[in-house]
């Protein structure tokens, strides 16, 4: 596996919301070594200059764009203009890289990203982020039915629990075999 010019880094959904409770003095969070791993990948993508694509989860204030969302465990969350809602300042975007605003899991569901994809020649795609079983799993998916070849950093990840960010991995896997990897695999192909 190599990271080479037809690849892109995904960064699903690392928003303040999600991750401002995190402590840099607490190593042994889950959430914390997530995001701290999600910098690392990213800063192989920096600096390598390939395409980074910066995804985040936005619904309106009246809330007439979740759907079926808050059917399911979740409240409501991510409303425009509230400021946990923008990227975490761990992860925040930089000049030159791709923003995308979603209203359901998927990135690519009402959202131009396959436009995107396609304008930049991308046929492999690397996941970080969360929720493991919800946004990184639907995104993966979706990428899969497009073709695309999907490269999740299990490491850079987090899921709802364990039990669930564990079971969207496998289901993961058994759709695309070499689709996981860990930022030790992903930092040994960027040596090569």
């Amino acid at each position: 596996m190599k990271i080479e010019k037809n690849c892109a880094l995904l960064v699903i959904d690392i928003q303040q919301e999600d991750f401002k409770g995190l402590r840099e003095d607490n190593l042994n969070d889950p959430e914390w070594a997530c995001i701290r791993n999600a910098k690392r990948v990213l800063d192989i993508f920096r600096t390598k200059k390939l395409p980074v694509i910066q995804i985040k989860e936005v619904h309106r204030p009246d809330m007439v764009d979740f759907g079926r969302e808050l059917d399911g465990s979740e409240g409501i969350h991510c409303l425009e203009n509230v400021p946990d809602t923008d990227y975490a300042k761990l992860t925040y975007p930089i000049a030159g890289e791709y923003l995308i605003s979603k209203r359901r899991y998927s990135a690519f569901f009402g959202t131009d990203l396959e436009i995107l994809l396609k304008g930049l020649r991308v046929d492999t795609l690397f996941l970080i982020g969360g929720l493991t079983d919800v946004c990184i799993h639907y995104t993966a998916v979706d990428a899969h039915q497009h073709d695309y070849h999907i490269r999740v950093v299990t490491d850079a990840v987090a899921g709802s629990s364990d039990e669930a960010h564990h079971y969207a991995l496998k289901a993961i896997q058994y759709m695309q075999r070499d689709a996981l990897l860990t930022l030790e695999d992903l930092e040994k192909a960027d040596k090569t």
